[in-house]
């Protein structure tokens, strides 16, 4: 038997014996791996030309501006075209910003302004990478497989959260950001390259008589029954309006600057340790996850993982030390990828693919609302209030959202396997 055959019969039965999935996987990693050194480089360097908690707010804002208006018509042209095309000219776009923002470190003076206009663009890729990623994954591998992959792909992308930055502090550290956004140019790249050995096999056939009412009616009508299925569909709201609330009011990504400068005293290679602490979690769960997932008692779980996410970051805003910041990062990362299997099992079974575009923008509007609008929260309260009683009070919302939602959603709550999501 060839060494080939052994290496892939190593691997545990399942969807990474399908070539377009590690195919998708590689490139979702490069493209991970771009906008996580990015992210890091980003924050550092509008902190560092500005010292100002507000000037982190606004690199949020200005990623999510563009995704709350684009978000609709991307999810709708998610349904109507091709997604695989999409999600590449969507990263192609990225690899310009990555050079723009190369370009602009490379001048003698940073440009601030610079650095916002280009994290509008970069907003304006996401808004359609982010459905087609997530509306392109249950067409490479199986029903049957989905589950497995959702937990395999989020790994990944953990591990990526790990490596991306630490070593975009490191090269900041070494050479700037005009080093570092080189990388990131070349990482969207490769995304884009890898992604044309990507088959849909398993794409949704869809009626004439489909097909003729989706070309009929106008977007803003198509979008609203994206918009009328999720609202009727007690276990996709629940499971998304958790994600958004926990992370809107709790996250303490955006102060991560602050405590690595100004509390922790760890510098520019600190910060990127105390990123990749959250990511650390993430990857060991994703890992145990891709190779064991469970499939029982899944909606108590859900909100026991979110509930231990706002425990943890709770520890964090309270740390005056490095290693129990670490620790309570990792251990709120490993917890929120625990959510985040659950939440993109449950959403992707209960949606059928004709649908998946428009439900797959309305769940990116709501992680970039509680990403990218989480991180402007939490500066606005950290120029307010300070930075410690804004992570404080943000780890209380986090339970508060926990105790509130678990009552409202009480179908998703019972939820015990992800195939009686409906």
């Amino acid at each position: 038997m060839s060494p080939a055959k052994n290496i892939l019969r190593a691997f545990p039965a399942g969807p990474y014996r399908n070539r377009g999935f590690r195919a998708f996987l590689l490139a979702r990693l490069a493209g991970m791996f771009a906008t996580q050194i990015q992210a890091v480089v980003v924050a550092w360097q509008v902190y560092e030309l500005t010292h100002d908690a507000l000037a982190l707010a606004y690199v949020g804002l200005a990623q999510f501006l563009p995704m709350l208006f684009l978000l609709m018509p991307a999810g709708d042209l998610m349904d109507r075209r091709a997604r695989k095309p999409i999600l590449m000219a969507s990263w192609g776009v990225a690899l310009l910003c990555a050079c723009a923002l190369w370009w602009i470190s490379g001048q003698t003076q940073g440009s601030v302004t610079g650095i916002y206009l280009t994290l509008l663009l970069f907003g304006a890729s996401r808004a359609f990478s982010g459905p087609a990623v997530q509306s392109l994954l249950p067409q490479i591998v199986p029903r049957e497989q989905l589950a497995q992959a959702i937990a395999a792909n989020g790994m990944l992308m953990r591990a990526a959260s790990i490596g991306g930055p630490l070593l975009g502090g490191l090269l900041y550290a070494l050479g700037g950001g005009v080093c570092a956004y080189a990388v990131c140019a070349l990482c969207f790249f490769l995304g884009v390259l890898l992604l044309t050995y990507v088959q849909t096999q398993h794409a949704g056939e869809r009626s004439e008589r489909d097909e003729g009412a989706v070309n009929s009616s106008s977007m803003w009508r198509r979008f609203a029954l994206g918009l009328d299925f999720i609202r009727n569909r007690p276990i996709i709201l629940g499971s998304i309006s958790l994600d958004l609330f926990a992370v809107l009011l709790g996250g303490a990504v955006a102060l991560l600057p602050i405590y690595a400068k100004e509390i922790l005293h760890v510098g520019s290679e600190g910060l990127g340790a105390l990123r990749s602490a959250i990511a650390l979690g993430e990857v060991g769960v994703g890992l145990f996850l891709s190779l064991k997932p469970f499939n029982r008692h899944v909606g108590r779980i859900l909100f026991i993982a979110v509930a231990v996410f706002g425990l943890a970051n709770l520890v964090f805003a309270c740390s005056r030390v490095f290693w129990l910041s670490f620790v309570a990062l990792m251990i709120a990362g490993a917890a929120d990828m625990v959510s985040v299997y659950i939440r993109g099992a449950l959403v992707q079974f209960s949606t059928p693919d004709a649908m998946r575009g428009r439900v797959s923008a309305v769940n990116m509007l709501f992680i970039g609302a509680s990403n990218e609008l989480g991180e402007f929260r939490a500066g606005v309260s950290a120029a307010c209030f300070g930075p410690v009683p804004a992570a404080i009070l943000g780890g209380l919302c986090t339970l508060g959202v926990v105790g509130i939602l678990s009552w409202r959603f009480a179908p998703l709550r019972k939820v015990g396997c992800f195939e009686e999501a409906k």
